[in-house]
């Protein structure tokens, strides 16, 4: 019996969408999960998608692999769309011998930049409205909070995105990438003007009302990043 061998595109191609069939994998095994009333669409309980390698999202399931032999095998991977990763040994076997550096890096330091810039924002939405000098500082202390996460985030998402797309250019991916770079110029930038010049926002100017409206912009920036990386999880069409 011959059993076909599946490279990664070809795999993404049955993700169930427009009627395709489901297929995903499971330590190089390509199933076929289609007839499962659990993968409607190509996605499984509103997070796992279809057409992809879920060894690890298994490790982390409420039921074990024995699942999968309910399911017919459609074939294996090739050895090659393996390699295609470029994953260094070292590295490979650090992700198996910890799976939570697959998923969790970027998941949990992208939400430190996103509460500082909401805490930035507000704060100094609170010190224009009461003209308590304790807002503003807080505001302050906020940023530079901001500033010193938005990196990490950033750098955190490239290796997801490396490590879990191979790089490609997913659209959501691709427009998290550049309004980070965006959002963390616009905190550099309201960063330096505030240090240089303290007292920008005690009295009204052209001058404060540029930094003002530099600061609210920071909200719609990281919201939008925020929608973004939500969908790649949970897909709202879905």
């Amino acid at each position: 019996m011959i059993i076909k061998e599946f490279t990664l595109e070809e795999l993404a191609q049955h993700n169930g969408e427009n009627g395709k069939p489901v297929y995903i994998v499971h330590r190089g095994r390509v199933f076929d999960v289609s007839k499962s009333g659990h993968w409607k669409g190509g996605l499984h309980m509103r997070r796992h998608h279809a057409g992809k390698d879920l060894t690890t999202d298994l490790k982390a399931a409420p039921h074990g692999e024995e699942v999968l032999e309910r399911y017919p095998q459609a074939g294996v991977m090739k050895k090659e769309a393996d390699a295609k990763r470029r994953v260094p040994k070292v590295l490979e076997w650090l992700l198996e011998k910890f799976p939570m550096l697959r998923r969790h890096p970027h998941p949990m330091t992208v939400h430190f930049p996103i509460v500082f810039v909401f805490a930035t924002t507000m704060f100094n939405i609170l010190y224009v409205a009461t003209g308590i000098k304790a807002f503003e500082i807080t505001a302050l202390h906020c940023l530079g909070g901001a500033v010193l996460f938005t990196p990490v985030a950033i750098v955190t998402g490239l290796y997801t995105w490396w490590l879990n797309y191979l790089a490609r250019p997913v659209k959501p991916v691709v427009i998290k990438q550049r309004i980070s770079v965006i959002l963390f110029g616009v905190e550099i930038l309201i960063f330096l003007w505030r240090i240089r010049v303290p007292q920008i926002l005690d009295a009204w100017t052209g001058a404060s009302v540029v930094y003002f409206l530099l600061v609210l912009s920071l909200l719609p920036l990281v919201i939008v990043i925020g929608w973004y990386g939500a969908k790649l999880t949970f897909p709202v069409e879905k």
